[in-house]
């Protein structure tokens, strides 16, 4: 990053902000012993009386270990798209600033700028589905507050080149947000191992895909100490309620089961990109460092709705830039995948 600090990127009115201040952020020491009559809960005792950890350390202590990052850098959302609305809201000025966006990627960063009044700058990926750096640079501007980098990406499957991620991290002079949703199923390493050589970066990552929680919507961001003091500060004060960080902590301490199921979609990646091979109709199957195959097919809305007919449901993204007559397969077990291959090879 250039001279451009964090707090040259800040809302003005971000920076004046007095956090709301909740009854657990006023007493957090923990004992067993005290009467507490500080909140308005109901006092009967059903274990979802009282109100939630607000800063979850329970769930932040066990990622901590994981990921070898300190608590003080980690802030979780009620899901990904949370954690993306607060930094939008963080860094962007309504009917002022602008994002940077590089389709076919994830639309909730378009969703959320438009939901708070913020222009995008679109610049499309290559035909190989890579950052085209210098029309990125040559398109932002004073008011470019943040630039969205999903790697893997989604819907194309594969990761970003390490070289140019980080021309963008040194040349962009705003916040770089990578989103890793599908990291676990990559070979690169993530950019959590350089989180602290660039102050503009965040990375989010989420339960929702190797973890298998996408039913307790918690997202995670990794940033700066700094910036994560901003981000707690707008967000909700009890953001992630005690039914999601009791069950994520219960699965987080079940990390083999994890590294299995990864280990096996893995496999079963694999072994579902020989057998579309063999699909005549299938004209191009791109690279996936993701838990899903991206195939160019003959005709998507048409394989689309007869895979629906044989009872099996992929996602059809041919109204997406540089994905016409594409369909998105996300790795099942081996069963749904054999049930997959099995509908495909019938529509031969």
């Amino acid at each position: 990053m250039a001279i451009v600090t964090v707090q040259d990127l800040l809302r003005p009115s971000i920076k004046a902000l007095k956090a709301y201040s909740s009854a657990r952020d006023e007493f957090q020491k923990e004992t067993s012993n005290m009467v507490f009559l500080d909140a308005n809960e109901n006092p009967y005792n059903n274990g979802i009386n009282r109100y939630p950890d607000p800063y979850q350390h329970g769930v932040k202590d066990i990622l901590s270990e994981i990921k070898n990052v300190s608590k003080s850098q980690i802030l979780l959302g009620n899901g990904s798209d949370e954690v993306l609305d607060l930094i939008v809201r963080a860094f962007c000025e309504p009917n002022k600033d602008n994002i940077i966006t590089l389709p076919p990627t994830y639309g909730m960063y378009e969703v959320l700028a438009n939901l708070n009044a913020v222009a995008i700058k679109k610049v499309l990926l290559s035909e190989s589905f890579q950052p085209e750096v210098d029309q990125i640079l040559n398109v932002a501007d004073a008011n470019s507050k943040i630039l969205f980098l999903c790697s893997p990406n989604n819907p194309s499957g594969n990761s970003f080149k390490d070289h140019e991620v980080e021309t963008l991290l040194k040349k962009f002079e705003g916040i770089v947000i990578i989103d890793e949703a599908y990291i676990d199923f990559s070979s690169q390493e993530s950019w959590l191992e350089r989180l602290e050589e660039f102050p503009n970066l965040i990375i989010t990552q989420t339960l929702s895909k190797a973890y298998a929680m996408a039913g307790i919507r918690l997202g995670i961001c990794y940033a700066s100490e700094e910036i994560i003091s901003v981000l707690n500060t707008i967000k909700p004060p009890y953001n992630i309620n005690v039914l999601t960080q009791n069950k994520a902590v219960e699965l987080l301490n079940q990390r083999e089961i994890v590294s299995n199921e990864v280990d096996s979609i893995l496999i079963e990646r694999s072994k579902m990109i020989s057998d579309l091979k063999l699909i005549s109709y299938i004209e191009k199957i791109y690279p996936s460092d993701a838990n899903f195959i991206l195939v160019k097919v003959d005709d998507a809305t048409t394989r689309y709705n007869q895979l629906i007919k044989e009872g099996v449901v992929v996602r059809n993204r041919t109204t997406q830039p540089l994905c016409e007559n594409c369909l998105r397969l996300t790795v099942g077990t081996p069963l749904e995948n054999k049930t997959l291959i099995t509908a495909l090879t019938k529509l031969q």
